[in-house]
């Protein structure tokens, strides 16, 4: 049973912009915080952005001021509005709880980003 589906990497220049999607299944997305985080060729998969159940937001500093985590809990969606991006932004992005807890991971989406 698929539960977590990301949607909307792309290839694009540095400073450019991409809006990606993650549809969850109701069980994972009711009333839990969500995330998107991220894993870079030879690193560690790191915490993007996340959202409360209220709309409350956390940002990694890199990203901060660039980045916007929302979502829509009529639809069971979170999206991550990615603009000015960077070099280093380079990864296979994934979405997931930001509980103590986390579902089993989706597929991610590539976002690369070059000069």
């Amino acid at each position: 049973q698929v539960q977590l589906v990301e949607s909307g990497g792309d290839s694009v220049q540095t400073g450019g912009s991409l809006r990606l999607s993650c549809a969850a299944s109701r069980t994972i997305f009711s009333g839990n915080a969500m995330g998107w985080y991220r894993q870079a060729p030879g690193k560690q998969r790191e915490l993007v952005a996340s959202i409360t159940i209220g709309g409350g937001t956390y940002y990694l500093g890199s990203v901060k001021g660039r980045f916007t985590i929302s979502r829509d809990n009529a639809k069971n969606m979170v999206y991550l509005q990615m603009n000015n991006l960077k070099f280093e932004d380079t990864a296979v992005y994934y979405c997931n709880l930001a509980e103590d807890w986390l579902a089993d991971w989706g597929r991610g989406t590539q976002v690369t980003v070059s000069s």
